[in-house]
């Protein structure tokens, strides 16, 4: 054997045809056992994938950019997290772009993305004059464009249904709902009509409160203060649109003497883990992000994404994070 090993001889030292060795070299999905063998016999070979001639044979750049608002916010870092490590299974390497929630700066990077000639996009979007051709792959996280652009989101209608039902459920009585909203329409707006649905239903006293991007957090505080007496809050069971906003609720009320959950539940949404502790920051209606980000790559990768739902919503569960009873 020469100094530079080849596919054939990646094949020969797995034991495995020399198509599957193709396969798993151009991201195409295998057998997880098959994938094992032959990764395992090109790192005893030493054999290296040479990505940039691969490119130029199959006019594939194995590039993925992927778009999100920051990476700061620890839903949108688990994301990117997760977009790195799968496209890394399937060959691709990932190109990350964030705009800081700015509608321009999002332009901005999907012309850049689309000139540099990437083989598909994943896009979490806040751009409410987004336009998308139909020059290159692109999936949406959290937002349905059309019938022509595949979106990924969590079940957001299902998890206001299961918030409302886990704190009635818990002995709350009288519900409210609370949400920093972007003014772009989006699944997310869904978690709302859940919870409205699960009380209209049930005959659940409940009301809302939202309040759009970027008024911050002192207006659900000045909305809370109105609703204490006597030292007591009106409500006794809280959900909130994201655990962001859960945990600035909680801190608040705390402030103020309320007990959480003793004297009030509260919900909130994403599944943030909170890794120092090993538990969730709060309770939380928990999202689904390496299976969202899985069905992204797969619809990027698919041979035929015509034959592929053009919404896909993915189940939740819900999270116990000490704001409530259990």
């Amino acid at each position: 054997m020469g100094n530079s090993p080849t596919m054939k001889d990646v094949a020969k030292e797995a034991g495995v045809a020399l198509g599957t060795v193709s396969k798993v070299f151009n991201g195409i999905p295998v057998g997880e056992p098959y994938r094992i063998k032959v990764e395992e016999a090109a790192q005893r070979l030493g054999y290296k994938i040479n990505s940039y001639a691969r490119s130029l044979k199959t006019n594939k750049k194995s590039i993925i950019a992927v778009i999100l608002p920051t990476v700061a916010h620890p839903f949108f870092g688990l994301l990117a997290e997760y977009c790195s490590r799968i496209l890394k299974k399937r060959g691709y390497h990932m190109l990350l772009s964030t705009t800081d929630f700015n509608p321009d700066a999002e332009k901005d990077c999907i012309l850049m993305v689309q000139q540099n000639i990437v083989d598909g996009i994943i896009c979490l979007s806040y751009s409410p004059e987004l336009e998308i051709t139909s020059s290159i792959p692109f999936v949406s996280i959290d937002r349905y464009f059309n019938a022509s652009v595949p979106c990924v989101s969590s079940d957001n209608f299902g998890g206001g249904q299961l918030a409302a039902q886990k704190l009635v459920e818990f002995g709350c009585k009288k519900l409210l709902f609370l949400r920093s909203a972007s003014p772009v329409i989006g699944e997310v707006d869904k978690r709302q009509l859940g919870f409205d649905s699960f009380c209209n239903a049930n005959n659940i006293q409940h009301e809302s409160m939202i309040v759009y991007e970027p008024e911050g957090f002192q207006k659900f505080f000045t909305f809370l203060d109105s609703h204490i007496r006597n030292g007591k809050l009106e409500y006794d069971g809280i959900f909130c649109g994201t655990d962001h906003l859960a945990v600035q609720v909680v801190r608040y009320l705390r402030s103020r003497g309320i007990r959480i959950p003793e004297d009030v539940q509260l919900i909130g949404y994403d599944g943030i883990w909170n890794h120092f502790e090993e538990d969730f920051f709060c309770s939380t209606i928990v999202q689904p992000v390496e299976a969202m980000v899985q069905a992204c790559v797969d619809i990027l990768l698919a041979e035929d994404p015509s034959n592929l739902p053009p919404l896909m919503c993915l189940p939740v569960s819900y999270g116990y994070g000490g704001t409530t009873i259990r």
